[in-house]
């Protein structure tokens, strides 16, 4: 339904205002469609908000999105910093366990709205968490706060997690 909404949205070519389009329908577009309407950062923050589930996970096309990206950002190593963290919003959910790593807790809470992780991103979010080194410290320092910015996570949290963190 969206991509055919794309194709009457866009028939007559594509309108300066799509930034008031529901954001779903951005993920049929690409990049180089928007860029006569505004940013490819504000592209991908307006796609970082939509709904990445209405393409497959591990689909070519949210790989390809990924790509750009991470081009457009000029992300060139596995490290993402808060700002370009906050603009990928659910693109960071297809991010591969180094850039988690690599990341630090800079991608933890956007991590957190993500619906199923692959078992390496799993090991990376555990091995984050445990190391301390987040904006959100030890597990041992968390509170309801906390836990309530990070609850996505909470079923990737391994019993020696759970148990540092308090009552």
């Amino acid at each position: 339904q969206l991509s055919c909404l794309v194709k009457l949205v866009t028939l007559h070519g594509f309108p300066r205002d799509l930034d008031s389009y529901p954001t779903d329908l951005l993920l049929f577009l690409s990049p180089s469609d928007y860029a006569a309407t505004g940013s490819c950062r504000q592209y991908f923050a307006n796609i970082g908000k939509a709904n990445l589930d209405v393409l497959q996970k591990e689909s070519s096309q949210r790989k390809e999105l990924l790509s750009e990206a991470l081009a457009c950002l000029k992300i060139s190593s596995t490290q993402v910093n808060k700002e370009n963290a906050e603009i990928l919003g659910r693109l960071v959910c297809d991010l591969g366990g180094e850039y988690i790593r690599s990341s630090g807790g800079n991608l933890l809470q956007q991590l957190s709205q993500c619906d199923s992780f692959l078992p390496e991103q799993e090991e990376a979010i555990r091995s984050v968490i445990s190391s301390g080194n987040t904006t959100f410290g030890a597990p041992a320092a968390w509170s309801a706060f906390t836990l309530n910015v990070l609850s996505g996570l909470m079923p990737v949290f391994d019993h020696s997690i759970l148990q540092k963190i308090p009552k």
